[in-house]
């Protein structure tokens, strides 16, 4: 993507989204030399990057689960009678009410086992490959190419690991699902489905993160010359503009995520209501049964749980400079006026990416090593 030059913000836009300073390393200085907040300093070791990706994907996954189980039942295009919401509130209470206290984490376990090695090979695949064909195309400083060449290849390779994972997870989110544990659905699924089953929607979930993440870091970026044009140490304007994204990208999105969904369930009565016998598969049968059972409205099924669970963002994706500075590889700032309550309480009460974000850029570490606020937690 084409990045306008000569603007401070522009400037800042373009290391964010490669993740480098201007030399070709791995980020970490600004035009003044001292490290970017939003990066991990050029120091940062592949194992850093993996660490810091496994955290916050298990983060934003768990702290998020209970909305995408209500959003994954929102997307039945059959649902029953005693499994029809309205809010995401009506539907964890009911839920709560009639099926226990746990039920909306029912899957969790899986997600956590599938999130860990997925964010952490994704952003060891990213670095990697980035470094690599930087260096294939002699680019002195940046290459946009090289860099979202790596990011596909990283994509590809995340896709590839958590497919699995939200196979299980969807089915054991269904109302009335008929497995009780993820290793219970692992042995249902592989037996009488085979191998093939754990990847069915794998060719959609790779479309649909295609625009989601194109639509999220535009407007992300929009809205943060608008908000933050000088791209200052300003954790709110990270919030303003990346929940606002993440909801417009998940909106955009949502057909794609309810083809995905039927794809990954296979719900029985809405494959009978179709006429479909056997399994269904591929993306284009998904659109069609959708568009048969539901028609138009069937796409946006499920709209009032993406936009929320979508509005979590920044992404993980964004800087992981909180874990660099557990590792002892990140620098330091000075903290005064309280402001490691300030970012603590923001640690605590923020949903999803954003719980991520802060942690990667080091507001955990301020927070929970300064609650009196006022002095340096690390040497520089």
């Amino acid at each position: 993507m084409e990045l306008r030059s000569g603007s401070v913000g522009s400037q800042a836009v373009a290391r964010r989204m490669d993740g480098d300073s201007r030399d070709g390393g791995g980020g970490g200085k600004d035009a003044t030399g001292s490290e970017d907040y939003e990066n991990l300093p050029t120091s940062a070791s592949v194992s850093t990057h993996m660490t810091a990706g496994a955290m916050a994907g298990i983060l934003e996954h768990s702290v998020m689960y209970p909305v995408d189980s209500v959003k994954t039942r929102m997307q039945s295009l059959s649902p029953d009678p005693k499994a029809q919401y309205t809010s995401i509130y009506g539907a964890l209470k009911r839920i709560m009410r009639t099926e226990g206290f746990w039920r909306p984490l029912r899957g969790l376990n899986v997600m956590v086992l599938g999130a860990g090695p997925a964010h952490a090979m994704y952003f060891a695949c990213y670095e990697n490959m980035k470094r690599t064909f930087n260096d294939v195309f002699h680019h002195q400083g940046n290459s946009h190419l090289a860099n979202g060449i790596a990011g596909s290849m990283a994509t590809l390779l995340h896709d590839a690991v958590m497919n699995p994972a939200e196979v299980v997870k969807q089915r054991l989110q269904m109302y009335n699902s008929q497995h009780q544990s993820a290793l219970s659905c692992i042995r249902t699924v592989w037996r009488t489905e085979g191998l093939g089953a754990f990847y069915r929607s794998y060719t959609t979930q790779l479309t649909m993160n295609i625009p989601f993440q194109s639509i999220h870091f535009i407007t992300y970026e929009f809205l943060q010359e608008q908000v933050n044009p000088h791209r200052t140490y300003n954790p709110q304007s990270h919030i303003i503009s990346g929940g606002l994204a993440g909801a417009l990208a998940a909106a955009a999105t949502t057909p794609l995520d309810v083809c995905k969904t039927l794809l990954n369930t296979q719900e029985n009565m809405a494959l009978s209501l179709a006429n479909i016998s056997g399994r269904l598969s591929g993306m284009a049968n998904a659109f069609r049964t959708v568009y048969q059972l539901n028609g138009l409205a069937g796409y946006f099924k499920g709209i009032q749980g993406a936009a929320p669970y979508g509005s979590s963002a920044p992404r993980c994706l964004r800087g992981r400079r909180g874990w660099a500075s557990l590792s002892g590889e990140g620098s330091c700032r000075d903290i005064r006026g309280g402001g490691g309550r300030e970012r603590l309480l923001l640690f605590l009460f923020l949903p999803g990416h954003n719980v991520a974000f802060l942690l990667h850029c080091g507001s955990l570490l301020s927070g929970w090593s300064d609650l009196t606020g006022g002095k340096k937690i690390c040497s520089d």
